[in-house]
């Protein structure tokens, strides 16, 4: 689904007060979060109640800051739902509860963790447009798609399994190599 729509059409109905944002929203990006709560620790069902809280906290933000979402929103989603698991993963006895208020409490460190996630998206999307056109193809398919190694290998018509994830890996390699450039052109 195109970013701008998917940001406009929840963003309208989240001010109607309507639900269907949610699901707009769950569609398009709650596989990033789960993947972060899995890769770190946690279980299906702490992905969807982090997603969940993250979705909460995204509507008190629109409404106490006057919010105007000029990123995608699966950046936002994303910066609260890392913070909010990074936070429970810090203190095992934390427990999320979401108070009406709650964004009000914690708005400096939500708002942090957004623009740290934007800051992160931007950097990633200037390394990978600088990379080939077939990796960044192959990347986006992988990382962004959520395609499977087999997939890969049918779609890029690689002979093994093996030589799709070489391909991955020197694809990747790409990255860090243009992205170890960056951190020594900055320092």
């Amino acid at each position: 689904m195109d970013r701008k729509k998917t940001n406009a059409l929840a963003v309208a109905d989240f001010k109607k007060d309507s639900n269907t944002a949610f699901g707009i929203l769950y569609e398009g990006y709650f596989g990033y979060t789960k993947k972060f709560v899995l890769n770190n620790s946690g279980s299906m069902e702490d992905a969807e109640d982090i997603f969940q809280d993250a979705l909460v906290i995204l509507y008190e933000k629109l409404y106490f800051d006057q919010f105007n979402a000029s990123g995608c929103l699966g950046s936002y989603v994303m910066g609260i739902s890392k913070n909010l698991w990074l936070k429970k993963l810090r203190n095992k006895d934390f427990t999320i509860e979401i108070t009406e208020n709650y964004y009000a409490h914690h708005q400096e460190e939500i708002d942090a963790a957004i623009e740290n996630e934007i800051h992160y998206w931007d950097r990633l999307g200037a390394y990978i447009n600088s990379i080939s056109t077939h990796c960044k193809n192959l990347i986006q398919d992988i990382f962004m798609k959520n395609k499977s190694i087999e997939e890969i290998q049918t779609q890029y018509q690689y002979t093994s399994k093996h030589n799709a994830q070489n391909q991955k890996h020197k694809c990747v390699e790409q990255i860090r190599k243009i992205k170890e450039k960056d951190i020594l052109n900055t320092d």
